[in-house]
């Protein structure tokens, strides 16, 4: 069971417990309320990420690290849809809202796990070109040569590691220590 927010029902304020009852699949144990008979399904969040090649810039793609970050590790441009927004409609407002680029051209990766943050990941290249002016979000950018990019081996990482192959580029994976 993974943790979660809730402790209190949003329907009638009554205090959530872990309960199990039987569900489609079989039993199944979340958090319910015993008074008005909610259940908080904490099904993954839909992540959309984008592999921003600068169109205008030779290619280079661009990589930011998160103002609220330590350290200096610079990932995808990723952000959540809005209601009523397509995934690739909203990558592309994504990518304008936090670089000010305009997407010319928005093609789906693949769909990633990221079981850590309970989130899937929807990831796209994304062709974009325009001047860079990040959003506070966003701390500082680099651009890279696609041959020059070191992934880390889960979530956006894996985009990243499918985007390259489909170049020809054989990738390569951060290590982390134990």
């Amino acid at each position: 069971m993974s943790g979660t927010a809730f402790t209190y029902c949003p329907r009638c304020a009554a205090t959530l417990a872990w309960v199990e009852a039987q569900e489609d699949g079989g039993p199944k144990t979340r958090l319910r309320c015993a008074a008005c008979g909610f259940t908080h399904w904490n099904n993954p969040t839909p992540v959309l990420a984008a592999v921003v090649e600068c169109v205008d810039r030779e290619g280079l793609v661009l990589l930011a690290r998160n103002a609220a970050w330590q350290g200096r590790m610079f990932a995808h441009i990723t952000g959540f849809m809005e209601a009523g927004e397509s995934p690739e409609a909203g990558i592309a407002r994504e990518v304008l809202e936090e670089t000010s680029l305009v997407a010319e051209s928005v093609k789906l990766i693949g769909v990633y796990e990221f079981l850590r943050m309970n989130q899937v990941i929807i990831a796209y290249h994304v062709q974009a070109r325009g001047e860079i002016s990040l959003s506070p979000e966003l701390a500082e950018y680099k651009l890279f040569k696609p041959e020059d990019i070191i992934c880390w081996p889960a979530g956006t990482g894996l985009a990243m590691a499918d985007w390259l192959r489909g170049r020809g580029i054989t990738p390569r994976f951060m290590e982390f220590k134990a």
